[in-house]
C-alpha cells in the first residue's frame, strides 16, 4: 500500500514539472525577423557620413593630343672651296702608292728600256689607260734625257708636271649652279644603279648650301620608292623641297614639274635625280634622252652630271660611252675614289669623253663630295 501510493505521487509530481516546463516554452517570442538595412540618402552614409552619389553616366575623356614630331634640324654644310685640300688624307692613303712607285723608279741610277716598261705598266695598273700611259712615258724619257742627272725633288717635280698635263689643268671645272634670269639652274644627274648617284644629289644639294644658295630635288627615279626617300632625307637636312610621285610614275613628268616648281619658288638650282639605267638596255636609255627634252621645254640643262663609280676603272669607261651618247654629258663625279688606289681613271675617263671631272666622292659622310682640284690631287697621289 504504501508502495502505491509513492508512486502515485511520482507520477503527480512529474505531470506538474512538464506542465509548468510547456507554460514557460509557450510564453516565449521568437526575434522579429531582421529588415534589410534601408539605402542611404543621397549625400549621407550609414553612420551619417558624407559620401558622393555615384553617376551612373559615361564620360569620355578628353582627347589626348599626340605632339608633332620636332622639325628636322636644318644643318649648315661647309663651303665647297677648299674641300678637297681638307679630305687630301683620304686620297694620299688610297693613292699614294702609286706615287711612291713611279717615284722610286723614275729614281733609279739608270733608266733602261725594262725601267720604262715597269713604269708604263705601274701606270696601266692604275687605270691611266694603255695609251696616255705610253704618252706620259714618252714625255718623260725625252725630259729625263734632257735634265740629265736627277734628284728625288727634280723627279718629283717630272711627275708631277706631267700628271698634271694629262689631267687637264686648264679643264672649266666650275659648276654652272647659279639661275639666269628669272629660271633657276638646272642639273640632271645620271648614271647606273650603285654608283652613288642619289647619294650624289644629296651630298650636292650641300655643297650648292654651303655656297650660300637655294634648292629643290626632284626625284625623278621612280622606280625605286627608296629612292625617293632617300632624296627626301638628305632634302629634309639641308631645308631643301623634294618633288616626288608615286613609284611607277612617268620619271619625265617628275622632271617637268620639279623645275616647273623650281621656277614658281625662286630657287637658285634644281636638281633632278634619274633612275639608274643599265647602258645595256636601249629602251631605258631612250628614256632618260626623253627625260632632258621635256625638261628643256621650259627651261635650259645647264649641267648634266655623269657618276661613274671609280672602283669600277675601265668598266665603267663603257657606261660613260654609251651615257655620252643619249645625253650631252658635261661633266663627270667620281664617287668612291677613296677606296681605290686606280686614280689613273681620272685621267682615262676624261680623254674617252672629252669633259671634265667635276667632282668627287671621297668617304661616306655628307660633306664628302668635293669639287675636283687637279693640283690637290696630284700632291695627294705623290705624297710629301
Amino acid at each position: 500500500m504504501e508502495y502505491l501510493i509513492l508512486a502515485i505521487a511520482i507520477v503527480v509530481v512529474a505531470v506538474v514539472a512538464g506542465g509548468l516546463f510547456l507554460l514557460r516554452g509557450r510564453g516565449r517570442t521568437a526575434p522579429p525577423p531582421q529588415a534589410p538595412p534601408a539605402p542611404p540618402e543621397s549625400g549621407v552614409s550609414p553612420g551619417g557620413t558624407a559620401v558622393l552619389e555615384e553617376d551612373t553616366a559615361t564620360v569620355e575623356a578628353p582627347p589626348v593630343e599626340v605632339p608633332a614630331p620636332p622639325a628636322p634640324e636644318i644643318e649648315l654644310p661647309p663651303p665647297s672651296a677648299g674641300r678637297l685640300v681638307r679630305l687630301r688624307a683620304r686620297l694620299s692613303r688610297s693613292q699614294n702608292a702609286l706615287g711612291r712607285s713611279l717615284l722610286v723608279l723614275l729614281s733609279r741610277d739608270a733608266l733602261d728600256d725594262e725601267a720604262w716598261e715597269e713604269i708604263e705598266d705601274t701606270l696601266v695598273t692604275a687605270d691611266v689607260g694603255v695609251a696616255p700611259s705610253r704618252q706620259i712615258v714618252e714625255d718623260l724619257r725625252t725630259k729625263v734625257k734632257v735634265l740629265g742627272s736627277r734628284d728625288p725633288a727634280e723627279v718629283r717635280a717630272l711627275l708631277k708636271e706631267e700628271l698634271l698635263g694629262q689631267i687637264g689643268k686648264d679643264w672649266e671645272r666650275s659648276l654652272r649652279t647659279e639661275p639666269h634670269g628669272a629660271q633657276p639652274a638646272v642639273v640632271l644627274v645620271v648614271g647606273v644603279n650603285g654608283t652613288g648617284k642619289t647619294t650624289t644629289c644629296g651630298k650636292l644639294a650641300r655643297v650648292i648650301v654651303g655656297d650660300g644658295r637655294t634648292v629643290l630635288l626632284g626625284a625623278a627615279d621612280t622606280f625605286r620608292a627608296a629612292a625617293a626617300d632617300q632624296l627626301q632625307t638628305w632634302g629634309s637636312r639641308v631645308g631643301a623641297e623634294v618633288v616626288r610621285r608615286d613609284e611607277g610614275t612617268d620619271p619625265a613628268s617628275v622632271a617637268f614639274e620639279a623645275v616647273k616648281q623650281g621656277i614658281a619658288a625662286g630657287v637658285d638650282t634644281v636638281i633632278v635625280d634619274t633612275a639608274g639605267r643599265l647602258h645595256t638596255k636601249t629602251g631605258l636609255m631612250d628614256e632618260l634622252g626623253k627625260v632632258k627634252r621635256v625638261i628643256e621645254k621650259q627651261a635650259q640643262v645647264d649641267e648634266v652630271i655623269l657618276v661613274l663609280d671609280a672602283t669600277t676603272g675601265q668598266n665603267g669607261l663603257q657606261q660613260a660611252r654609251v651615257f655620252a651618247e643619249v645625253v650631252d654629258v658635261t661633266g663627270i663625279a667620281l664617287t668612291k675614289l677613296d677606296g681605290t688606289a686606280k686614280g689613273g681613271i681620272v685621267i682615262a675617263v676624261q680623254r674617252e669623253l672629252g669633259v671634265p671631272v667635276k667632282l668627287v666622292g671621297l668617304g661616306e659622310g655628307p660633306d664628302d663630295l668635293a669639287p675636283f682640284e687637279p693640283e690637290a690631287f696630284v700632291e695627294a697621289i705623290l705624297g710629301d
